[in-house]
Protein backbone atom coordinates (compact mmCIF):
# COMPACT_ATOMS: atom_id res chain seq x y z
CA UNK A 1 0.00 0.00 0.00
CA UNK A 2 1.23 3.48 -0.84
CA UNK A 3 1.84 6.18 1.55
CA UNK A 4 -0.58 9.73 0.94
CA UNK A 5 1.13 12.12 2.43
CA UNK A 6 4.89 10.69 2.81
CA UNK A 7 7.32 11.15 0.40
CA UNK A 8 11.14 10.01 0.40
CA UNK A 9 12.02 12.23 3.11
CA UNK A 10 8.69 12.73 5.39
CA UNK A 11 5.85 14.67 4.42
CA UNK A 12 6.60 18.15 2.54
CA UNK A 13 5.18 20.98 1.24
CA UNK A 14 4.42 24.73 0.79
CA UNK A 15 3.68 26.31 4.27
CA UNK A 16 -0.16 27.64 4.56
CA UNK A 17 -1.14 24.77 1.40
CA UNK A 18 -2.37 21.16 2.85
CA UNK A 19 -0.88 19.19 4.17
CA UNK A 20 1.67 21.68 5.42
CA UNK A 21 -0.83 23.79 7.48
CA UNK A 22 -1.22 24.38 11.46
CA UNK A 23 -4.25 22.13 11.51
CA UNK A 24 -3.06 18.89 10.03
CA UNK A 25 0.42 19.25 11.54
CA UNK A 26 -1.08 19.34 14.70
CA UNK A 27 -3.14 16.01 13.91
CA UNK A 28 -0.17 14.24 12.44
CA UNK A 29 1.86 15.19 15.71
CA UNK A 30 -1.22 13.24 17.54
CA UNK A 31 -1.38 10.20 15.15
CA UNK A 32 2.71 10.22 15.43
CA UNK A 33 2.29 10.10 19.35
CA UNK A 34 -0.37 7.31 19.51
CA UNK A 35 1.47 5.14 17.50
CA UNK A 36 4.05 5.64 19.57
CA UNK A 37 1.74 5.07 22.84
CA UNK A 38 0.72 2.15 21.43
CA UNK A 39 4.17 0.46 21.00
CA UNK A 40 6.16 -1.61 23.59
CA UNK A 41 8.21 0.70 24.89
CA UNK A 42 8.60 -1.13 28.42
CA UNK A 43 8.15 2.28 30.02
CA UNK A 44 7.93 2.46 33.83
CA UNK A 45 4.74 2.69 35.53
CA UNK A 46 3.18 6.12 34.13
CA UNK A 47 5.93 7.24 32.16
CA UNK A 48 4.86 8.74 28.65
CA UNK A 49 6.89 7.99 25.92
CA UNK A 50 9.24 10.76 24.72
CA UNK A 51 10.06 12.69 21.47
CA UNK A 52 12.75 15.05 20.03
CA UNK A 53 12.30 17.96 17.80
CA UNK A 54 14.23 19.91 16.09
CA UNK A 55 13.78 22.47 13.12
CA UNK A 56 15.92 24.36 10.37
CA UNK A 57 16.15 28.35 10.38
CA UNK A 58 12.77 28.47 8.26
CA UNK A 59 10.13 31.50 9.83
CA UNK A 60 7.49 28.64 9.55
CA UNK A 61 9.38 26.50 12.14
CA UNK A 62 7.59 28.45 14.90
CA UNK A 63 4.48 27.98 13.79
CA UNK A 64 5.04 23.98 13.15
CA UNK A 65 6.86 23.42 16.20
CA UNK A 66 3.81 24.55 18.10
CA UNK A 67 1.29 22.33 16.64
CA UNK A 68 3.59 19.42 16.53
CA UNK A 69 3.96 19.60 20.48
CA UNK A 70 0.39 20.32 20.66
CA UNK A 71 -0.60 17.19 19.26
CA UNK A 72 2.32 15.37 20.60
CA UNK A 73 1.21 16.44 24.04
CA UNK A 74 -2.43 15.62 23.58
CA UNK A 75 -1.32 12.21 22.55
CA UNK A 76 0.28 11.78 25.82
CA UNK A 77 3.69 12.11 24.43
CA UNK A 78 6.63 14.36 26.71
CA UNK A 79 8.64 16.50 24.10
CA UNK A 80 12.07 17.83 24.32
CA UNK A 81 12.71 20.90 22.31
CA UNK A 82 16.14 21.37 20.75
CA UNK A 83 15.52 24.52 18.47
CA UNK A 84 17.73 25.12 15.68
CA UNK A 85 19.75 21.81 14.53
CA UNK A 86 20.99 19.92 11.51
CA UNK A 87 18.75 17.04 11.26
CA UNK A 88 21.46 14.36 12.04
CA UNK A 89 21.75 16.04 15.06
CA UNK A 90 18.59 15.23 15.68
CA UNK A 91 18.91 11.43 15.00
CA UNK A 92 21.95 11.70 17.31
CA UNK A 93 20.28 13.23 20.36
CA UNK A 94 17.14 10.88 19.98
CA UNK A 95 19.68 8.23 20.15
CA UNK A 96 21.95 9.47 22.54
CA UNK A 97 18.67 10.54 25.57
CA UNK A 98 17.10 7.17 24.63
CA UNK A 99 14.05 8.73 23.59
CA UNK A 100 10.63 6.73 21.40
CA UNK A 101 11.31 9.05 18.54
CA UNK A 102 13.32 12.19 16.69
CA UNK A 103 10.95 14.58 14.44
CA UNK A 104 12.47 17.17 12.33
CA UNK A 105 10.97 20.22 10.83
CA UNK A 106 12.76 20.87 7.52
CA UNK A 107 12.05 21.14 4.02
CA UNK A 108 16.34 20.47 3.65
CA UNK A 109 17.23 22.41 0.35
CA UNK A 110 14.06 24.17 -0.82
CA UNK A 111 13.23 27.93 -0.53
CA UNK A 112 11.81 29.53 2.39
CA UNK A 113 8.15 28.73 1.71
CA UNK A 114 8.46 25.05 1.70
CA UNK A 115 8.85 23.22 5.06
CA UNK A 116 8.78 19.50 5.66
CA UNK A 117 7.93 17.09 8.77
CA UNK A 118 10.44 13.64 9.12
CA UNK A 119 10.62 11.36 11.53
CA UNK A 120 13.38 9.19 13.23
CA UNK A 121 13.33 5.42 15.18
CA UNK A 122 14.79 6.03 18.54
CA UNK A 123 17.19 3.82 16.99
CA UNK A 124 18.39 7.23 14.95
CA UNK A 125 16.91 5.69 11.60
CA UNK A 126 14.53 7.23 9.33
CA UNK A 127 11.21 5.59 10.12
CA UNK A 128 10.49 1.96 8.01
CA UNK A 129 7.56 2.74 5.73
CA UNK A 130 4.94 0.68 7.32
CA UNK A 131 5.59 3.08 10.80
CA UNK A 132 4.79 5.75 8.44
CA UNK A 133 1.60 4.26 6.84
CA UNK A 134 0.04 3.42 10.32
CA UNK A 135 0.45 6.99 11.37
CA UNK A 136 -1.27 8.23 8.44
CA UNK A 137 -3.76 5.62 9.14
CA UNK A 138 -3.83 7.55 12.40
CA UNK A 139 -4.87 10.71 10.18
CA UNK A 140 -8.79 9.27 9.59
CA UNK A 141 -9.20 9.40 13.54
CA UNK A 142 -10.06 12.90 15.14
CA UNK A 143 -7.95 13.93 18.00
CA UNK A 144 -9.25 12.75 21.69
CA UNK A 145 -7.03 14.42 24.26
CA UNK A 146 -5.49 12.07 26.66
CA UNK A 147 -7.15 13.03 30.91
CA UNK A 148 -5.41 16.08 31.92
CA UNK A 149 -3.69 13.23 34.48
CA UNK A 150 -1.80 11.32 31.11
CA UNK A 151 -0.71 14.60 28.86
CA UNK A 152 2.59 15.14 28.09
CA UNK A 153 4.98 17.86 29.05
CA UNK A 154 7.66 19.60 27.15
CA UNK A 155 11.00 20.82 28.19
CA UNK A 156 13.68 22.54 26.15
CA UNK A 157 17.17 20.82 25.93
CA UNK A 158 19.69 24.07 26.26
CA UNK A 159 23.12 21.97 25.52
CA UNK A 160 21.96 20.57 22.29
CA UNK A 161 24.09 22.46 19.81
CA UNK A 162 27.26 21.36 21.88
CA UNK A 163 26.14 18.01 22.36
CA UNK A 164 26.25 16.83 18.70
CA UNK A 165 29.81 19.28 18.35
CA UNK A 166 31.05 16.75 20.56
CA UNK A 167 29.61 13.77 18.81
CA UNK A 168 30.89 15.31 15.31
CA UNK A 169 34.08 15.49 16.74
CA UNK A 170 34.28 12.45 17.97
CA UNK A 171 33.98 10.77 14.44
CA UNK A 172 37.59 12.46 13.56
CA UNK A 173 40.28 10.10 15.03
CA UNK A 174 42.23 11.54 18.05
CA UNK A 175 45.51 10.98 16.56
CA UNK A 176 45.02 14.17 13.88
CA UNK A 177 44.25 17.54 13.98
CA UNK A 178 43.17 19.90 11.38
CA UNK A 179 46.06 22.43 11.86
CA UNK A 180 47.45 24.32 9.19
CA UNK A 181 44.13 23.66 7.20
CA UNK A 182 42.09 26.52 6.04
CA UNK A 183 38.64 26.28 5.39
CA UNK A 184 35.42 27.91 4.12
CA UNK A 185 32.42 26.24 5.28
CA UNK A 186 29.43 27.05 4.15
CA UNK A 187 25.69 26.72 6.05
CA UNK A 188 23.31 27.95 3.84
CA UNK A 189 21.95 30.18 6.70
CA UNK A 190 20.36 27.12 7.74
CA UNK A 191 20.62 24.69 10.78
CA UNK A 192 24.03 24.60 10.82
CA UNK A 193 24.64 27.91 11.20
CA UNK A 194 26.09 27.80 15.15
CA UNK A 195 27.23 24.59 14.62
CA UNK A 196 29.81 23.24 11.72
CA UNK A 197 32.22 26.39 12.33
CA UNK A 198 32.97 25.01 15.89
CA UNK A 199 33.54 21.25 15.13
CA UNK A 200 36.39 22.35 12.31
CA UNK A 201 37.67 25.02 14.65
CA UNK A 202 37.93 23.27 17.55
CA UNK A 203 39.63 20.62 15.34
CA UNK A 204 42.45 22.96 14.94
CA UNK A 205 41.20 24.48 11.10
CA UNK A 206 41.03 27.95 10.25
CA UNK A 207 37.61 28.33 9.58
CA UNK A 208 36.40 31.30 7.50
CA UNK A 209 32.02 31.11 7.56
CA UNK A 210 29.64 32.16 5.59
CA UNK A 211 25.77 31.64 4.79
CA UNK A 212 25.41 31.82 9.16
CA UNK A 213 23.46 35.23 9.00
CA UNK A 214 20.05 33.29 9.24
CA UNK A 215 17.01 35.76 9.60
CA UNK A 216 14.00 33.13 8.67
CA UNK A 217 13.71 33.79 4.98
CA UNK A 218 17.13 33.59 3.34
CA UNK A 219 17.77 29.64 4.18
CA UNK A 220 19.65 28.19 0.93
CA UNK A 221 19.23 31.57 -0.97
CA UNK A 222 22.15 31.94 -3.10
CA UNK A 223 23.96 29.74 -0.66
CA UNK A 224 24.74 25.83 0.50
CA UNK A 225 25.50 22.84 -0.92
CA UNK A 226 22.47 23.72 -4.08
CA UNK A 227 23.97 27.44 -4.46
CA UNK A 228 28.17 26.72 -4.34
CA UNK A 229 29.39 29.86 -6.44
CA UNK A 230 29.70 32.09 -3.34
CA UNK A 231 31.29 29.45 -1.85
CA UNK A 232 33.90 28.43 -5.15
CA UNK A 233 34.08 32.74 -5.00
CA UNK A 234 34.93 32.81 -0.82
CA UNK A 235 37.96 29.82 -1.07
CA UNK A 236 39.52 32.02 -3.95
CA UNK A 237 39.53 35.02 -2.49
CA UNK A 238 40.35 33.87 1.14
CA UNK A 239 43.59 31.47 -0.51
CA UNK A 240 42.04 28.60 1.28
CA UNK A 241 42.84 25.09 1.33
CA UNK A 242 39.08 23.25 0.79
CA UNK A 243 35.62 25.26 0.82
CA UNK A 244 32.22 23.09 2.65
CA UNK A 245 29.04 23.42 1.27
CA UNK A 246 26.08 22.27 3.49
CA UNK A 247 22.29 22.37 2.94
CA UNK A 248 19.50 23.79 5.03
CA UNK A 249 19.15 20.94 7.39
CA UNK A 250 22.86 19.96 7.04
CA UNK A 251 22.98 16.52 5.68
CA UNK A 252 24.10 17.07 2.16
CA UNK A 253 27.86 17.75 1.57
CA UNK A 254 29.25 19.40 -1.05
CA UNK A 255 33.14 20.60 -1.36
CA UNK A 256 35.95 22.48 -3.36
CA UNK A 257 39.43 22.37 -3.70
CA UNK A 258 41.85 25.69 -3.49
CA UNK A 259 41.19 26.59 -6.74
CA UNK A 260 37.20 26.43 -6.62
CA UNK A 261 36.75 23.44 -8.02
CA UNK A 262 33.26 21.51 -6.87
CA UNK A 263 33.44 17.72 -6.13
CA UNK A 264 29.69 16.56 -5.79
CA UNK A 265 28.79 13.54 -3.68
CA UNK A 266 30.09 10.83 -5.92
CA UNK A 267 33.37 12.12 -6.16
CA UNK A 268 33.53 12.19 -2.75
CA UNK A 269 32.04 8.76 -1.60
CA UNK A 270 34.73 7.70 -3.86
CA UNK A 271 37.68 9.73 -1.78
CA UNK A 272 36.21 7.85 0.93
CA UNK A 273 35.88 4.11 -0.05
CA UNK A 274 38.92 4.70 -1.99
CA UNK A 275 40.89 5.53 1.41
CA UNK A 276 38.88 3.02 3.51
CA UNK A 277 39.73 0.28 1.02
CA UNK A 278 43.54 1.11 0.60
CA UNK A 279 44.10 1.38 4.61
CA UNK A 280 41.67 -1.95 5.36
CA UNK A 281 39.27 -0.13 6.67
CA UNK A 282 36.61 -1.09 4.46
CA UNK A 283 33.62 -3.33 5.19
CA UNK A 284 31.70 -5.02 2.00
CA UNK A 285 30.73 -2.46 -0.47
CA UNK A 286 29.44 1.14 -1.29
CA UNK A 287 25.60 1.18 -1.74
CA UNK A 288 24.63 4.38 -4.37
CA UNK A 289 21.94 5.33 -6.49
CA UNK A 290 19.57 5.39 -9.77
CA UNK A 291 21.37 8.76 -10.27
CA UNK A 292 24.92 7.73 -9.22
CA UNK A 293 27.18 8.30 -11.76
CA UNK A 294 28.04 5.48 -14.08
CA UNK A 295 31.93 6.44 -13.90
CA UNK A 296 31.81 5.77 -10.16
CA UNK A 297 30.64 2.17 -10.68
CA UNK A 298 33.10 1.76 -13.30
CA UNK A 299 36.03 3.13 -10.67
CA UNK A 300 34.47 0.82 -8.23
CA UNK A 301 35.29 -2.08 -10.19
CA UNK A 302 38.73 -0.97 -10.86
CA UNK A 303 39.37 -0.79 -7.29
CA UNK A 304 37.73 -4.16 -6.21
CA UNK A 305 34.76 -2.44 -4.24
CA UNK A 306 31.63 -4.31 -4.94
CA UNK A 307 29.05 -1.64 -5.62
CA UNK A 308 24.85 -1.89 -5.75
CA UNK A 309 22.51 0.45 -6.50
CA UNK A 310 19.46 1.48 -4.44
CA UNK A 311 16.04 3.30 -5.09
CA UNK A 312 16.71 7.37 -5.23
CA UNK A 313 16.33 8.25 -1.56
CA UNK A 314 18.65 8.24 1.52
CA UNK A 315 16.07 5.99 2.86
CA UNK A 316 16.86 3.41 0.36
CA UNK A 317 20.24 3.41 0.23
CA UNK A 318 20.04 2.67 3.65
CA UNK A 319 17.94 -0.17 3.24
CA UNK A 320 20.36 -1.45 1.03
CA UNK A 321 23.36 -1.27 3.48
CA UNK A 322 21.36 -2.65 6.34
CA UNK A 323 20.40 -5.77 3.71
CA UNK A 324 23.82 -6.33 2.93
CA UNK A 325 25.44 -5.49 6.04
CA UNK A 326 27.70 -2.62 4.57
CA UNK A 327 28.63 0.61 5.99
CA UNK A 328 29.15 2.94 3.07
CA UNK A 329 26.73 4.83 0.43
CA UNK A 330 25.65 7.53 -0.92
CA UNK A 331 23.53 10.21 -3.21
CA UNK A 332 25.42 12.63 -5.51
CA UNK A 333 23.51 14.83 -4.46
CA UNK A 334 25.63 14.80 -1.58
CA UNK A 335 24.21 12.84 1.00
CA UNK A 336 26.76 10.62 2.29
CA UNK A 337 26.01 7.76 5.10
CA UNK A 338 28.92 6.15 7.12
CA UNK A 339 26.96 3.78 9.65
CA UNK A 340 30.36 3.11 11.29
CA UNK A 341 30.28 7.07 12.37
CA UNK A 342 26.74 7.91 12.12
CA UNK A 343 23.04 6.02 11.70
CA UNK A 344 21.83 8.54 9.38
CA UNK A 345 23.51 10.86 6.64
CA UNK A 346 25.52 13.99 7.84
CA UNK A 347 27.48 16.40 6.07
CA UNK A 348 29.46 17.61 9.03
CA UNK A 349 30.81 14.09 9.70
CA UNK A 350 31.05 13.37 5.94
CA UNK A 351 33.47 16.22 5.62
CA UNK A 352 35.69 14.72 8.56
CA UNK A 353 35.75 11.46 6.34
CA UNK A 354 37.09 13.26 3.61
CA UNK A 355 39.09 14.84 5.25
CA UNK A 356 40.46 12.17 7.43
CA UNK A 357 41.55 10.76 4.16
CA UNK A 358 43.45 13.73 2.85
CA UNK A 359 45.76 14.08 6.60
CA UNK A 360 46.16 10.37 6.18
CA UNK A 361 47.32 10.70 2.63
CA UNK A 362 48.72 13.96 2.64
CA UNK A 363 46.87 14.79 -0.40
CA UNK A 364 45.14 17.23 -2.16
CA UNK A 365 41.03 16.58 -2.88
CA UNK A 366 41.78 16.37 -6.60
CA UNK A 367 44.82 14.17 -5.92
CA UNK A 368 42.74 12.02 -4.23
CA UNK A 369 39.84 12.31 -6.83
CA UNK A 370 41.97 11.02 -9.42
CA UNK A 371 41.13 7.45 -10.25
CA UNK A 372 37.43 8.19 -11.00
CA UNK A 373 36.65 9.89 -14.63
CA UNK A 374 33.06 11.58 -14.24
CA UNK A 375 30.77 10.68 -17.58
CA UNK A 376 28.85 13.68 -18.44
CA UNK A 377 25.32 13.68 -16.80
CA UNK A 378 22.63 16.02 -17.56
CA UNK A 379 19.74 15.89 -15.67
CA UNK A 380 16.51 18.14 -16.55
CA UNK A 381 13.58 19.06 -14.31
CA UNK A 382 10.83 19.21 -15.94
CA UNK A 383 7.58 20.70 -13.63
CA UNK A 384 4.32 18.34 -13.97
CA UNK A 385 1.03 17.49 -12.03
CA UNK A 386 1.21 13.89 -12.74
CA UNK A 387 4.60 12.58 -12.89
CA UNK A 388 4.21 9.21 -12.39
CA UNK A 389 1.56 8.86 -14.98
CA UNK A 390 3.59 10.20 -17.78
CA UNK A 391 6.07 6.98 -17.51
CA UNK A 392 3.92 4.83 -19.02
CA UNK A 393 2.95 7.73 -21.58
CA UNK A 394 3.73 6.25 -25.54
CA UNK A 395 5.20 9.46 -26.76
CA UNK A 396 7.55 9.84 -23.80
CA UNK A 397 8.52 5.47 -24.21
CA UNK A 398 9.40 6.64 -27.46
CA UNK A 399 11.48 9.03 -26.78
CA UNK A 400 13.43 7.42 -24.39
CA UNK A 401 14.04 4.14 -26.91
CA UNK A 402 15.36 6.77 -29.12
CA UNK A 403 17.90 7.91 -26.74
CA UNK A 404 18.98 4.46 -25.53
CA UNK A 405 19.54 3.98 -29.52
CA UNK A 406 21.21 7.30 -29.82
CA UNK A 407 23.52 6.51 -26.86
CA UNK A 408 24.46 2.77 -28.75
CA UNK A 409 25.00 1.11 -24.90
CA UNK A 410 27.55 3.66 -23.75
CA UNK A 411 24.93 5.80 -21.21
CA UNK A 412 22.11 5.11 -19.45
CA UNK A 413 18.70 7.20 -19.55
CA UNK A 414 16.52 7.50 -16.51
CA UNK A 415 12.91 9.05 -15.65
CA UNK A 416 11.61 9.45 -12.27
CA UNK A 417 9.20 11.12 -10.21
CA UNK A 418 10.36 13.82 -7.54
CA UNK A 419 9.85 12.66 -3.88
CA UNK A 420 9.59 16.14 -2.72
CA UNK A 421 8.47 18.11 -5.63
CA UNK A 422 5.74 18.15 -8.60
CA UNK A 423 8.97 17.17 -11.08
CA UNK A 424 9.63 14.68 -13.40
CA UNK A 425 13.76 14.13 -13.43
CA UNK A 426 14.85 13.20 -16.61
CA UNK A 427 18.56 12.22 -16.45
CA UNK A 428 21.08 10.86 -19.35
CA UNK A 429 24.39 10.05 -19.30
CA UNK A 430 27.03 8.98 -21.32
CA UNK A 431 30.37 9.13 -22.67
CA UNK A 432 29.82 11.86 -25.69
CA UNK A 433 28.57 15.46 -23.41
CA UNK A 434 26.91 17.11 -26.94
CA UNK A 435 24.51 13.37 -27.21
CA UNK A 436 24.15 13.59 -23.79
CA UNK A 437 22.52 17.14 -23.68
CA UNK A 438 20.54 16.22 -26.83
CA UNK A 439 19.34 13.37 -25.41
CA UNK A 440 18.34 14.49 -22.37
CA UNK A 441 16.69 18.15 -23.88
CA UNK A 442 14.98 15.88 -26.60
CA UNK A 443 13.01 13.60 -23.98
CA UNK A 444 12.37 16.83 -21.66
CA UNK A 445 10.94 18.02 -25.09
CA UNK A 446 8.26 15.52 -25.16
CA UNK A 447 7.01 15.51 -21.77
CA UNK A 448 6.50 19.40 -22.06
CA UNK A 449 4.20 18.87 -25.09
CA UNK A 450 2.30 16.37 -23.32
CA UNK A 451 2.45 17.81 -19.74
Amino acid sequence: MSRKYFGTDGVRGKVGEFPITPEFVMHLGYAAGKVLASADWHLAQGENPAVLIGKDTRISGYLLESALQAGLIAAGVDVYLAGPIPTPAVAHLTRALRLQAGIVISASHNPFEDNGIKFFSGSGEKLPDETERAIEAGLDSPIVTMASARLGKARRIDDAAGRYIEFCKSSFPYELDLRGLKLVVDCAHGAAYHIARHVFHELGADVVAIGVEPDGRNINAGYGATAPANLQKAVVEHKANLGIALDGDGDRLIMTDSAGTLYDGDQLLYVIAKHRQSTGLMKGGVVGTLMTNLGFEHAMQRINIPFARAKVGDRYVMEVLQQKGWQLGGENSGHIISLDKHSTGDGIISALQVLHALRRTDQTLAEAAQGLVMYPQVLVNVRVDKAAALLENAHVKAAVAEAEGSLDGKGRVLLRPSGTEPLLRVMVEGEDGVLVRKCAEGIAAVVRGIA
